[in-house]
């Protein structure tokens, strides 16, 4: 394919530029799409995801936590002990009691 760039005004000398930076992107995508694929299907030939054996896996989510201590005061209210202290727990203990006081 011959083109005379010469003969070409600037505007379609632009398009032309246009059309040549979309190919060339269109054409990294597509080579991109072939290579993971090709790769997902090797993976999946040995047992695995690719996403397990780049790590890429979305990470496993933690159940919730199950209540430890309950508000003496309110037995509905509940803490795992995990994270912040809510404020009743910690006015308990200023008070003189013990978590084993408190546990569910």
């Amino acid at each position: 394919m011959s083109i005379d760039l010469n003969s070409l005004s600037l505007k379609e000398l632009k398009d032309l530029q246009g059309q040549v930076a979309r190919a060339i992107a269109n054409f990294e995508d597509r080579k991109r799409k072939q290579a993971l694929a090709e790769l997902e299907e090797k993976a999946r030939a040995m047992g695995f995801s690719l996403a397990e054996l780049t790590g890429t896996a979305a990470p496993r989510k933690r159940a919730p936590a199950t209540a430890k201590y309950a508000n003496p005061a309110d037995r509905s209210d509940t803490w795992s002990g995990r994270g912040r202290k809510p404020r009743w727990f910690a006015d308990a203990l200023k008070s003189g009691k013990k978590p084993e006081d408190m546990a569910v």
